[in-house]
């Protein structure tokens, strides 16, 4: 099973920035789109962001458009997730997941630990 670990988070200012980590270990994670989740506490998980793999291109969920950018460096095989401006509302645990294509359905990887990111003064 595709196994991916998310990591970067911690507790910053309304306004600071955070880049989020999802490394894969053991398979080329530019074989898959990789999508980035958030889940704040009492809410649904709520897909954010999606890189394709086929051609790069990249879709947001309209609360982080233009603030959050998303990323593969497929030489350290690993996704980032660049939040900028960010607002307490961003303040959830987040997740990555891998698809065949970033319109698919099939989650390929299992729900991991996740990575928290908190923003408050």
């Amino acid at each position: 099973q595709v196994q991916l670990v998310e990591s970067g988070g911690g507790l910053v200012q309304p306004g600071g920035s955070l880049r989020l980590s999802c490394a894969a270990s053991g398979f080329p994670l530019d074989d898959f789109a990789i999508r980035w989740f958030r889940q704040a506490p009492g809410k649904e998980r709520e897909g954010i962001s999606c890189i394709s793999s086929s051609d790069g291109n990249s879709y947001y969920a309209d609360s982080v458009k233009g603030r959050f950018t998303i990323s593969r460096d497929n030489a350290k095989n690993t996704v980032y997730l660049q939040m900028n401006s960010l607002k307490p509302e961003d303040t959830a645990t987040y997740y990555c997941a891998a698809h065949w294509r970033c319109g698919g359905a099939h989650r390929l990887n299992s729900w991991g630990q996740g990575t928290q990111v908190t923003v408050s003064s």
